[in-house]
């Protein structure tokens, strides 16, 4: 239970920003958060790998009672979160100008997209580890500690989202400051959660086993299965982008319109990978101890647990998110788009939850290359979709092509699924 409550807490950030914003602001504003997060979401969920290879691994190393393992993983994948956000901080310019060129939007939503993405782009090495800590505490089955950790960070973004873009009146840039604060705060604690649960003999860095942490054979792993997760996700994300893209093509109050919607979609989404986030860690202490049974007991009742829940979330957002719409915005015209499309909202989540149990599985098992394929083929099919209905049925036709998008993500993924559990020893 805590992992479905930290997990679902995530999007908060999200929801909060929309809320903040699409009431105190103008749209040029809430178009700005938009194609702001979705930026930092590009960027950020392109190096999901942090986490999601940091899971595997230790919870494989943890079945196992490796603690030298365990930490040589957290010290290998801290140092390359780190330098990777350091990396982004000093791209920050191509960052912004790729942006604006890859996402269609009017000058005025481009110029303020631009102010926001000049500010949140400093929290990026913290951010960046603080996904290495997710994937510790996962693996290690240190769930509370992560639900922690989530609502102080969440806790403290609504606080300064309220205080610079509602009070003070700063617009995107203030979100973007309040979420950048909220991020670099939480790996902070994060860190001092983590060295406090390490044996007494490892809590200082300095004691870190370090030569195992950078031996090639490990770093060489690590690398090939956070490369094929990386491509994973760029083509996951890319359809996202696309989707954006199109429907900034379609004015200002679509992009909006469709930014609100996609918060329920995100809210949900969270909610749902909650169930595949337990069951990465859980799978992968089952394949470290060559233990099939426990599996398939993994698999199955996480699975239908994820598909009760999948429609709870479809029926509520079916009843009551007209009305969660008219909280998170008071702009008429964008109300009315995302009312106009909130059905086909409910069917995505109706349909996305085998596609996120699947990567839970594939995550804790490591199988990084059945991911990467299948998230190449899913994104093809997103295209033929969009070739198919975008062009003459517009905004819904767009959405149907989404829909497409995650059920194939499950398709391909559940084609791989076989020959992933006849490696499991019995």
């Amino acid at each position: 239970m805590p992992i479905i409550l930290a997990n679902s807490a995530t999007p908060l950030l999200g929801l909060a920003d929309t809320a903040v914003v699409g009431n105190a602001a103008d749209a040029v504003n809430l178009g700005a958060v938009a194609l702001g997060s979705l930026v930092f979401n590009f960027l950020y969920w392109g190096f999901g790998f942090l986490r999601m290879g940091t899971t595997g691994f230790v919870a494989q190393a943890s079945s196992r009672g490796d603690t030298d393992a365990l930490v040589a993983t957290l010290a290998r994948a801290l140092a390359l979160g780190l330098a990777i956000g350091l990396l982004l901080v000093l791209l920050q310019a191509p960052i912004a100008a790729g942006a604006r060129a890859l996402l269609g939007a009017t000058p005025a939503v481009e110029a303020e997209t631009a102010r926001y993405v000049a500010v949140r782009i400093w929290a990026a090495p913290a951010t960046l580890m603080l996904y290495v800590l997710m994937g510790w505490f996962i693996g290690t089955g240190e769930t509370g500690k992560l639900l922690v950790v989530q609502v102080a960070m969440n806790g403290l973004n609504i606080a300064l989202d309220v205080l610079f873009a509602g009070v003070l009146g700063w617009g995107a840039e203030g979100v973007a400051l309040g979420t950048a604060l909220s991020e670099a705060s939480a790996v902070v604690l994060a860190l001092w959660l983590t060295l406090r649960a390490l044996p007494a003999g490892r809590r200082s860095p300095r004691r870190w086993p370090w030569r195992q942490a950078l031996a090639r054979a490990d770093v060489l792993k690590m690398l090939r299965v956070n490369g094929d997760i990386m491509i994973r996700t760029l083509f996951l994300l890319a359809g996202f982008a696309l989707f954006a893209d199109r429907g900034a093509r379609f004015g200002d109050v679509v992009l909006d319109g469709n930014h609100v919607l996609l918060q329920f979609v995100s809210f949900s989404a969270f909610f749902l990978d909650g169930f595949a986030f337990a069951m990465e860690g859980l799978v992968g202490r089952a394949i470290g101890a060559g233990d099939r049974v426990g599996f398939d007991r993994v698999v199955r009742r996480a699975t239908v647990l994820a598909a009760v829940t999948a429609v709870g979330l479809a029926v509520g957002l079916w009843l009551l998110g007209s009305l969660a719409i008219d909280l998170l915005t008071d702009l008429a015209a964008v109300r009315a788009v995302a009312k106009a499309y909130l059905p086909l909202a409910g069917l995505y989540v109706l349909l996305s939850f085998p596609a996120f149990q699947l990567d839970g599985v594939f995550i804790g098992a490591t199988a990084s290359r059945a991911m990467r394929n299948a998230s190449i083929l899913s994104f093809g099919a997103f295209l033929l979709a969009l070739w198919l209905l975008a062009d003459d049925h517009g905004n819904a036709g767009l959405w149907w092509a989404f829909i497409v998008f995650v059920v194939a993500r499950a398709v391909f993924l559940g084609a791989f699924f076989p020959s992933l559990r006849r490696d499991v020893a019995r």
